[in-house]
């Protein structure tokens, strides 16, 4: 499989919307963004046409409009970003960026609770 182009920040901001509602329109994304977002409905038209081009929407007609519909999981456009982050600015290690959000951003005492318990279920023995 080709690896998919990257979406842009907007892009991704749009696409979450689509996720969201499981299909949409080009006005339905545009009423579902932050009111203080000011997107005109053309910018939305090109960031769902970009996606689509993408290959992270699907589209089809009912009647006069064009519906958008997810092609992949959010959890799969996460991984994939994640993934292009870590090798752009960590050349593929994780710890740093640990080590940063750890350090440098800091972390809250219910945060470092759940990590803790994720790592606990990760190293539990698989049967």
């Amino acid at each position: 499989m080709s690896k998919r182009p990257a979406a842009a920040k907007s892009e991704l901001e749009v696409a979450r919307i689509v996720w969201s509602l499981g299909r949409a329109s080009v006005r339905q994304v545009l009423d579902a963004l932050p009111a203080d977002r000011r997107l005109d409905f053309k910018t939305v038209q090109t960031y769902l046409r970009r996606l689509e081009a993408k290959g992270y929407l699907g589209t089809r007609r009912e009647g006069r409009a064009k519906i958008y519909f997810p092609r992949v999981r959010p959890a799969q456009v996460v991984g994939e970003v994640v993934e292009d982050f870590l090798q752009r600015l960590f050349g593929g290690e994780s710890i740093p960026l640990f080590q940063h959000l750890i350090h440098d951003r800091g972390l809250t005492e219910a945060e470092i609770s759940r990590l803790r318990n994720m790592l606990d279920e990760w190293e539990k023995p698989k049967s």
